[in-house]
């Protein structure tokens, strides 16, 4: 043991006397160590979502207090640096905690890469997880162990912080388990002045309006929502999972990171009252006085169609169709009459699926009567579905076209339960009166060349789309598979300068959703829309089909897509001035794009790869100018046909 002691000791390249002190920390002071380590979720600077419980494989996870601009946390961050280099292979996760309020996201970013730190360090915003762990100063060291969600030890940064993940991994218990903390600067918690009071946060002013405007809209008889939330009795007895699905974020169902962008359908809970509620629930979740709001659900069902929009001008109801109790099932497409006898613009769109259970998605489309004249109006989506979907509402001023005549068609995909069940999905569209002055375009940013290997858990896909004119996005919507772990979009402008648009930190299947700026967002010519994708195919992801596959691009639920779409007009578009020809430049645009992951204009052989790999062969003959890398129309001439390439994993507009 004492050999073990000084070799992390030299790992951690740090003075023990700078940082020991004596034995032992009061189990009751205000900072004591839990006896439990909850669960959470945090971002990390990233901006990458980091789950506790995710890692309950690992033998240790290590998680060191620090705050930006202290001489400190600079040299306790590199000594966890060479700790994590140490025991990384082995399994051990390591993190950073920032709980410092006056340490924004960016600020620790900055930080990190100034000093080449490539910990996550997690930033804990609302100081929730901080409190838990009753951290006191920065360079304080939790060694968690994952099989009991303890704290094996607790000290500064020296050799016993190393001593007790060797122990960990040897299976014991760590002979040090508590060292007190003499050096550091204090990290504030202004909320814990205040805990005396949290029993007084009033559950009919304050927590059940909270539940009333966040959560009631799913949790209400017959909603989607796993239980109705009608009285104080059921939320009080719900009350310790309500606290873990916060701290997780998994509720509620609304993922995008409230620092970039600002959207219409947002339904996350405010910082505050996310503390609010998880400080009433920590405080036994006392009922106090004034009448319970939550009663007046308690006759309510959920309404058939979206009550802000009201019952559907037209209904469309789609073919019954038996879903079996197992096995995949072939992707079925529904052809129905268009109910449109003119060429109609609609405002909004909602999708009543018939079994939700079972429903994966719906992708829909126009198809024209070939017996007729081309429509005046151009032809496109009618609507489409996903797990948690909200309906489709065109921005102001603007339309989605149906051209009368013609069929509709809807692809449906099921997903098997356990036992048969019959779906009857119903559309239900709303009309506008008049013409709108803007046409409602879709697209798609994905990637041919699919690829993720066995195992990989964090394993990154990048596609894009370059903008040939002005243009004002309307809806941002990202969609995968069961792998998907994180999604992001950025603009790129000509200059080379970029912004973020959309950051889900952590995707989830279950809850698929449009993002609607509260602004439309203008893009530039010459614009790159940048999609990156982040892919779980590890046997740690719970939802993982097979993580001992190769993935490539599939329909199924069991393969992946890469898929990002946008809804936008064109800003030189009418409805009397109608410029198909950019959407066909923007089209134009795919295929390079989907391949260049670089972002550099060109395609190197490397970047031909999953279902294209096939055409390295043809790379050097294609290659006029021996450079290594290939033009737009170079690649053009070995790509296969528009018919071909969709059938290795392109997918039609939603």
């Amino acid at each position: 043991m004492k050999r073990a002691l000084l070799a992390t000791a030299a790992i951690a390249g740090l003075s023990i006397a700078a940082f020991a002190a004596p034995v032992g920390l009061a189990a009751d002071t205000p900072n004591a160590t839990p006896q439990h380590v909850d669960d959470f979720q945090l971002t990390d600077q990233t901006r990458l979502a980091q789950h506790l419980h995710y890692f309950g494989y690992s033998p240790a996870i290590v998680v060191m207090t620090r705050s930006n601009g202290t001489a400190v946390s600079k040299e306790a961050s590199a000594a966890l640096e060479k700790l994590n280099a140490a025991y990384k292979d082995k399994g051990v996760v390591v993190w950073a905690l920032d709980s410092n309020l006056a340490d924004s996201r960016d600020s620790v970013a900055a930080e990190a890469a100034k000093q080449g730190l490539t910990v996550p360090i997690l930033i804990d915003e609302q100081q929730l997880v901080g409190e838990q762990l009753g951290v006191q100063r920065e360079g304080e060291v939790f060694v968690i162990n994952p099989k009991t969600w303890t704290v094996a030890y607790r000290g500064p940064m020296d050799a016993h912080a190393g001593a007790a993940v060797d122990a960990l991994l040897a299976g014991a218990a760590p002979a040090v388990t508590r060292v007190s903390d003499t050096v550091g600067k204090p990290v504030a918690f202004p909320e814990k002045a205040h805990a005396a009071e949290f029993a007084d946060i009033s559950y009919s002013k304050t927590v059940a309006p909270i539940l009333q405007e966040k959560c009631v809209s799913c949790h209400v008889n017959g909603g989607i929502g796993p239980f109705a939330m009608n009285s104080y009795a059921v939320i009080k007895g719900f009350s310790p999972m309500i606290r873990e699905t916060i701290r997780t974020r998994r509720m509620p169902p609304y993922f995008a990171d409230p620092h970039i962008g600002v959207f219409k359908n947002d339904q996350g809970l405010t910082a505050d009252q996310t503390k609010t509620l998880v400080h009433w629930i920590e405080a036994g979740a006392p009922r106090g006085d004034g009448p319970d709001p939550l009663l007046a659900n308690a006759s309510k069902t959920a309404p058939e169609w979206p009550p802000e929009l009201g019952k559907p001008d037209v209904i469309v109801d789609l073919p019954t169709f038996k879903v079996p109790a197992s096995g995949l099932v072939e992707y079925q497409n529904q052809v129905v009459d268009n109910p449109f006898k003119e060429n109609t613009w609609l405002k909004a769109i909602a999708m009543k699926p018939g079994d939700r259970r079972v429903l994966h998605h719906v992708v829909s489309n126009h198809i024209p009567d070939p017996n007729q004249p081309p429509a005046a109006i151009p032809g496109g989506s009618v609507g489409s579905y996903t797990p948690g979907a909200q309906p489709q509402v065109m921005a102001d001023g603007s339309g989605a076209p149906v051209p009368a005549g013609g069929k509709l068609h809807f692809q449906m995909h099921y997903t098997t339960m356990g036992k048969e069940t019959v779906d009857k999905t119903q559309v239900g569209f709303y009309t506008l009166k008049t013409t709108p002055e803007y046409i409602k375009r879709s697209t798609v940013i994905s990637t041919f060349a699919l690829y993720i290997p066995a195992g990989e858990a964090r394993h990154q896909e990048v596609a894009y789309l370059t903008f040939p004119a002005d243009a004002y996005l309307y809806t941002l919507y990202p969609h995968s598979h069961y792998r998907g772990y994180h999604v992001e979009l950025k603009e790129v402008l000509p200059d080379g300068k970029e912004q973020m648009l959309l950051s889900l930190p952590k995707y989830d299947f279950n809850w698929q959703r449009d993002y609607d700026p509260v602004t439309p967002i203008h893009v530039k010519a010459g614009t790159k829309l940048v999609a990156t994708w982040v892919y779980d195919n590890s046997v740690h992801n719970p939802a993982n089909p097979d993580p001992k596959r190769n993935v490539t691009w599939g329909e199924q639920t069991p393969d992946e897509m890469m898929y990002f779409r946008v809804n936008y007009r064109w800003a030189d578009e009418t409805t009397t001035h109608v410029r198909n020809d950019l959407q066909a430049k923007l089209f134009a645009s795919q295929m390079m794009g989907s391949l260049d992951s670089n972002l550099d204009g060109f395609i190197e052989k490397n970047e031909l790869k999953g279902p294209l790999a096939y055409l390295q062969a043809k790379f050097d003959a294609a290659d006029v100018t021996h450079r290594g890398k290939l033009t737009a129309e170079e690649l053009a001439k070995i790509l296969p046909s528009r018919r071909m390439a969709r059938q290795k994993g392109d997918t039609p507009d939603v």
